[in-house]
């Protein structure tokens, strides 16, 4: 739904939040707004000689409880709304799984896919031209996110380094490895998410053993959340999709082949032997388990009725709408809310700032073991609140989250 504004469904949700706390009015004005919020306008030198003007943002959205922190996406679609919408989920995201950070995020308005390398080297690099200022270590970190990469992250730290005029490898996560990055950041999102649908299976007596899994979105997250599935659970397989369709086996797909498929034609919609489905179609399959790996607001009021999934882990950013959120409650479906499902990003982001900071690598072992700490705790946090308000798991993420930001508020004097 194109007319679904997330900053509006973001609002919502911490509205919903506010009556159940019984916020001061104050404070809860205060959260409904963006603390900074930079537009900034980037010229790029293209290939052919030309110029090419791109506009950008970044939001940092609270930091009450630290530096912000929050990827940055390029997009040929994005909007301010959708990156205040980020970051505000993000700062409930760094609140819930107890991180000393606060929530930003960044958008460029471009297509990376018909920039050349050195197009992109030099958009990227223009970007923290425009707002190096506001950003760093100790006041906002980026990191990748749709259509953004290691390599990305790379430019825009060097970049960043000399504007300083010092090796800053701590004011970016993402980074690969050589530049100090984090093992277990590639597949950080999927198997954090993994370990929340552990969680959810002992709590509502699933066995995840040839249990069934639909995943909307096999980009990134997606992938690796499909072979996390299987092989941590034995889980099936059965369906799975892109921007441009879908693929569907009751028995159970070959995801190695579609890996293949989907990175020598850019679709999975092009694997053989199997049934072709459409998105929405995808969603509303008889699974046990829907995984919403793309972008926002795709399950709405008008298909939340038909989803048979009993559990759904939203490994995107806001792909439920509020009205979704309560016919699904009311139906009975498990959902583990976005800022909660997908935060193994963040976390291993802010496990990687430690590192830089100490200047000491964790091993892959080491890093999992802290994830799945924090993933653990954070789940049962908010489910123990969903019992305790009577309220689904979303609102009982932002019942957690949301106090203790107001906790910080209230302490720093801010209202």
């Amino acid at each position: 739904m194109a007319d679904v504004n997330p900053f509006k469904v973001a609002q919502k949700q911490l509205d919903d939040c506010a009556e159940i706390l019984k916020l001061d009015s104050s404070v809860h004005q205060l959260l409904r707004q963006p603390m900074r919020e930079l537009h900034v306008t980037i010229p790029v030198r293209m290939d052919d000689g030309s110029v090419k003007v791109f506009q950008g943002f970044r939001v940092q959205y609270n930091n009450a409880l630290g530096p912000t922190k929050g990827g940055i996406r390029f997009h040929p679609e994005e909007t301010v709304d959708t990156v205040r919408a980020l970051a505000a989920w993000m700062t409930w995201k760094c609140s819930l799984l107890g991180l000393p950070l606060g929530g930003g995020k960044g958008g460029v308005i471009c297509n990376p896919k018909e920039l050349s390398q050195g197009e992109l080297e030099r958009l990227s690099r223009g970007y923290v031209d425009a707002i190096w200022q506001f950003m760093g270590p100790e006041k906002d970190v980026p990191a990748p996110d749709v259509y953004t990469t290691p390599q990305i992250m790379a430019w825009m730290m060097d970049e960043f380094s000399k504007l300083t005029g010092s090796n800053s490898f701590g004011c970016i996560t993402g980074k690969p490895l050589c530049v100090g990055g984090s093992c277990g950041r590639n597949d950080a999102t999927a198997r954090g998410g993994m370990f929340t649908l552990r969680e959810a299976a002992k709590e509502l007596g699933i066995n995840l053993k040839n249990a069934t899994v639909a995943i909307q979105g096999y980009g990134n997250a997606g992938c690796y959340a499909a072979f996390l599935a299987r092989d941590l659970f034995g889980c099936k397989v059965v369906a799975i999709s892109d921007s441009k369709g879908g693929i569907y086996n009751e028995n159970g797909l070959d995801i190695e082949a579609a890996c293949t498929i989907k990175t020598e034609t850019s679709t999975v919609a092009n694997v053989t032997g199997v049934k072709r489905i459409s998105n929405p179609e995808l969603l509303e399959l008889p699974v046990d388990i829907l995984i919403v790996a793309a972008l926002e607001n795709v399950i709405t009021n008008e298909n939340a009725a038909r989803i048979k999934a009993k559990v759904i882990l939203e490994l995107a950013n806001g792909p439920t709408t509020p009205e979704a959120d309560e016919i699904l409650f009311k139906n009975g479906v498990h959902l583990i809310p976005d800022f909660l499902c997908n935060a193994g990003g963040v976390t291993v982001s802010y496990f990687e700032m430690v590192q830089n900071i100490t200047r000491y690598a964790w091993t892959t072992e080491e890093v999992y073991q802290k994830l799945d700490e924090r993933m653990t705790s954070a789940y049962h946090s908010v489910l123990g609140a969903s019992k305790q308000y009577n309220v689904n798991m979303r609102k009982a993420a932002y019942t957690v989250a949301v106090s203790r930001v107001v906790e910080a508020v209230k302490l720093r004097g801010w209202a």
